[in-house]
């Protein structure tokens, strides 16, 4: 665990300034973090960056582990080279997704940074690989999915459930959490059912160790369900969805 002020050596500023460090940009930075109350940060993760672990990285920010106010929390640092210049934005949405009871809770924005619940957790396939018994599968695919819905009928799309391998976590109790609403928008036309079923139960490495571990599914019974669900997202046609998906 480090303190704000060491955070200036190296590695750690070029990862606080990610990719372009500054003093400049370090010390406006540093300002920033102490209005947000943050008084040290942990480095520890399963990705790596300059050779220290962290818990993420991605186009937009860096996720670290920062404490405040005697509290554990995830910190996402805006990238200096990022395709925006706050962080409000994403703050914002996942607000409304907190406001339906998903996603890690929002706790203080700022323009560079985003200090966030911490999910004590794994990401879906690495809990897949060691976990037992097809109703506890079952019932956190069923969770995952209802969480779409919800999202699907508040109008708020995720934008990368398509492929969810760093977007859902699960942790101790079973209960899966959406991450990452960096791309999310409550603007285009909400397909996060559609686009997380097909995720989970069609296409790619971790639908082929749900179908193995479940059974096959009717993919051309699956794809109809999803159109219809897709023309007209009911609950009605969610639970014919379900079904059809074995759950």
């Amino acid at each position: 665990m480090l303190s704000l002020k060491e955070l200036f050596a190296e590695p750690y500023a070029s990862i606080v300034c990610y990719p372009r460090p500054s003093k400049t940009e370090w010390s406006r930075r540093l300002n920033e973090l102490e209005r947000l109350g943050v008084v040290a940060v942990e480095f520890e993760g399963e990705k790596s960056l300059f050779n220290k672990p962290i818990l993420g990285k991605g186009c937009v920010g860096i996720v670290v582990i920062a404490y405040a106010d005697g509290y554990k929390y995830a910190l996402k640092i805006r990238r200096v080279d990022a395709d925006r210049n706050s962080m409000r934005r994403e703050a914002k949405l996942l607000k409304k997704a907190n406001s339906l009871s998903l996603g890690p809770e929002v706790r203080k924005v700022s323009r560079n940074f985003l200090l966030m619940q911490f999910i004590e957790g794994s990401f879906l396939l690495p809990w897949l690989e060691r976990t037992r018994g097809k109703c506890r599968l079952r019932n956190v695919l069923r969770s995952i999915l209802e969480q779409c819905f919800v999202l699907d009928l508040a109008g708020l799309d995720h934008g990368e459930l398509s492929c969810a391998t760093k977007h859902i976590i699960v942790d101790a109790e079973d209960r899966p959490f959406l991450l990452d609403f960096e791309s999310a928008s409550d603007e285009r036309k909400a397909a996060n059912v559609t686009s997380v079923c097909q995720f989970l139960l069609l296409h790619g490495e971790t639908a082929t160790r749900i179908r193995r571990r479940l059974g096959e599914v009717d993919e051309t019974a699956l794809l109809s369900s999803l159109r219809k669900y897709k023309h007209h997202p009911s609950r009605e046609n969610f639970e014919t969805l379900m079904v059809t998906c074995g759950l």
